[in-house]
């Protein structure tokens, strides 16, 4: 039974939705939309959607690989000095070369088992965020970091609707403020969004 009850569970993984983020006039990066659709009982939440650059990959399989040193991870597609964001073809042979490296990723017990994997997934913190979740330094769980990131979230799709009503804005305030974390929503809803200067063009 426990086989069949295997074979029945499934992880898709979608990278899609390349954008350009201006950070200020001389710096700018991609970040990718990662949209996750499953059943497996691993996951706290059966679907998810948040945005990730590259270098954030590039820290998610750092920790990995220092997690599970006996596991030889599958490579992120590889940082070129020629990376044009303008260029299309660029663009979507980096997006695949990602969504290959988390569709693989996936498929490993052990990778799954890692904290990081799941609030790198399932909610927006920044990677300085995620570890100190993980390392037990924050008010909120895993758990409920991604519970609280998907509360957020729940209008994805016509977020920019919403941001053209003011009125909204201050519900969503009151709703996050009432979900028991206190003070900590706020580092949850904007983990991403103060990272550093790119090295990456």
């Amino acid at each position: 039974l426990d086989f069949i009850m295997h074979l029945q569970e499934f992880v898709t993984v979608l990278v899609r939705d390349p954008r350009i983020q201006k950070e200020d006039s001389w710096h700018s990066y991609i970040d990718y939309e990662i949209f996750i659709h499953t059943n497996s009982i691993c996951f706290t939440r059966k679907t998810s959607c948040v945005r990730r650059r590259y270098r954030e990959f590039v820290w998610l399989r750092q920790r990995l690989q220092s997690n599970a040193v006996l596991i030889q991870l599958p490579e992120l597609p590889s940082k070129t000095p020629f990376f044009n964001m303008n260029n299309p073809n660029h663009v979507d042979h980096r997006r695949q070369g990602l969504q290959e490296f988390l569709e693989k990723i996936l498929q490993d017990a052990l990778l799954l088992s890692d904290s990081r994997l799941h609030l790198f997934l399932q909610t927006q913190l920044s990677p300085e965020d995620m570890e100190a979740c993980v390392s037990g330094q924050t008010k909120y769980s895993v758990a409920d970091a991604i519970q609280s990131f998907a509360s957020l979230n729940r209008r994805f799709p016509i977020e920019d609707e919403e941001s053209k009503k003011g009125k909204n804005d201050a519900d969503s305030d009151s709703e996050s403020s009432s979900s028991g974390l206190g003070p900590s929503d706020d580092s949850i809803s904007c983990g991403c969004k103060a990272s550093p200067a790119s090295e990456e063009s």
